[in-house]
């Protein structure tokens, strides 16, 4: 019997393959890098070959460790950038632009004209989502709207929309599967929370047509079948599919209400499980659909906030500033200072997210003196990643009413015990970071094992997460708040 499940993970600057066995375990992975493209400031895209040929590669390289064959994968399961998004020819499969990446704010001033026409609150209420060109459904109409010859196609009915579970389901399965699954759609702006449906008015407002549309599915559940893939063969069910932050909260094993988690990648993203009940913020925050299982199942919803400058402020000084060598490398050089010696770097790079939602915001370093070292700098950036969490958390806070359950923590820079103890420390919070912190990888796997029966519950499921360690506050609540204060200044002189 086939006992190991293969997993996507799409991500921002590049896509992993991963393999976990049975009793939960992740027994490898591989990642592969694509280039970012910025054809003018504040625009981000992704060329669609690159990213399936770095999926392609990933695949075939996973199965050169030998760890299993091909015909031993129970299942697949996908998790992906979410609010990325492109379009494609129905006949050929073939990309009719680049994708548009979540960071890319094209499409500010048409977000603005919807804003000032008096839409705002009709696309919170129903979509869950701030007004912003953050989401899909603005990408979507920017895309129908600059593509050559896209009148033609649309009157013949070739063009296909999808953000990258889509496009990645289609490509797996040779065409014959053109779906997304349930926490994808909820990022797009085009979907009702209530009715977990594609909804007419909104389709409207950003002039989108359905048919365009990937049919919404469940977040477990057999989707597709594997069809012409090299590498792999056909016939393996694709049965679990979430955006990249709902896995990480499913891989966390955040199952009860008010369990919550921040995964520290391109942008830092925290959600917190709220149930089946559709907490609207009003404190900047998203609402957003975590998961479903199963057709009979019912959505599972979470509060969200996400700050678009996290790692990829570490990325900036890698390779824009080239202060360090590798991104790890960042807690050496902070660690070669006390603090931020009055240094505050503001990482509003393509602009600021929750719970500002500043697009037209940019980055700003101040504080500098002749005394300000490479390692202020650096700490400064770590200091920023975790008060910008902080910033959320406390937005969070107030929309329930009620402090929360300690923070666990995922992703790549969760590895940093830096950053995370100042991230315990600016929050005032304990943090839990789990044995296995690629959750996403792990939360896409649970998905696709629960699809395929591998798993029977999220139960099961919760029994194989384990801690690996715990960060405990060790400074004052009067040194946090004027921590707090100074961030606070910095960020007020980035929105002026």
């Amino acid at each position: 019997m086939a006992k190991y499940v293969l997993a996507i993970d799409q991500g921002t600057t590049g896509s992993t393959v991963a393999l976990m066995d049975a009793g939960g375990q992740l027994r490898a992975s591989v990642n592969y890098e694509f280039p970012q493209i910025y054809p003018q400031p504040g625009w981000v895209e992704h060329r669609p070959a690159d990213i399936w040929d770095s999926v392609t590669r990933a695949i075939r390289a996973i199965f050169r460790k030998k760890i299993c064959k091909p015909e031993d994968i129970a299942a697949i399961g996908i998790t992906n950038q979410r609010e990325t998004s492109l379009l494609w020819d129905r006949q050929t499969g073939e990309p009719l632009n680049n994708a548009i990446v979540w960071q890319c704010r094209r499409t500010t001033d048409f977000c603005d004209a919807l804003r000032a026409a008096g839409h705002e609150r009709t696309i919170q209420r129903k979509s869950g989502l701030v007004l912003d060109p953050y989401f899909s459904g603005s990408k979507y109409r920017w895309l129908l709207k600059n593509t050559p010859g896209m009148s033609r196609l649309l009157k013949s009915g070739r063009v296909a929309a999808g953000t990258m579970d889509s496009f990645l389901i289609w490509q797996l399965t040779a065409g014959d599967t053109h779906v997304t699954d349930v926490s994808n759609a909820s990022r797009t702006s085009l979907m009702n929370l209530k009715t977990t449906g594609w909804d007419a008015q909104l389709l409207d407002l950003f002039d989108v047509p359905r048919e365009i549309l990937p049919e919404i599915v469940p977040s477990s559940a057999i989707l597709g079948h594997t069809r012409g893939v090299r590498g792999l063969p056909d016939g393996i069910p694709i049965a679990g599919v979430a955006g990249d932050q709902q896995a990480a909260l499913f891989g966390q094993a955040c199952f009860a209400v008010g369990d919550a988690k921040c995964t520290f990648g391109t942008g830092s993203f925290i959600l917190m499980n709220t149930g089946s009940e559709l907490l609207h913020s009003n404190a900047g925050l998203l609402t957003t659909v975590a998961w479903q299982l199963g057709d009979r199942g019912k959505p599972v919803y979470a509060l969200e906030g996400g700050a678009v400058g996290c790692g990829a402020a570490v990325q900036w000084l890698r390779d824009g500033l080239k202060m360090i060598k590798t991104a790890p490398a960042i807690e050496e050089l902070a660690l070669q200072v006390e603090d931020h010696g009055g240094v505050e770097f503001v990482p509003a790079l393509t602009g600021l997210g929750a719970p500002h939602w500043a697009p037209e915001a940019r980055g700003t370093l101040s504080g500098l003196t002749r005394g300000a070292e490479r390692g202020h700098i650096a700490r400064a950036t770590l200091d920023a990643m975790a008060l910008q969490n902080a910033d959320i958390l406390r937005s969070m806070e107030s929309d329930l009413g009620k402090r929360m359950k300690p923070l666990r923590v995922d992703g790549g820079a969760a590895a940093n015990n830096l950053l995370m103890q100042i991230q315990a420390d600016v929050l005032g919070r304990r943090l839990i970071r789990p044995r296995v912190i690629e959750t996403t990888v792990a939360g896409a796997c649970y998905l696709a094992g629960l699809g395929v029966g591998l798993w029977q519950s999220p139960a099961e499921v919760r029994k194989i997460w384990q801690a690996e360690r715990e960060f405990s506050v060790q400074v004052s609540a009067a040194a946090r708040r004027k921590r707090h204060s100074s961030w606070s200044s910095a960020l007020q002189r980035t929105l002026l």
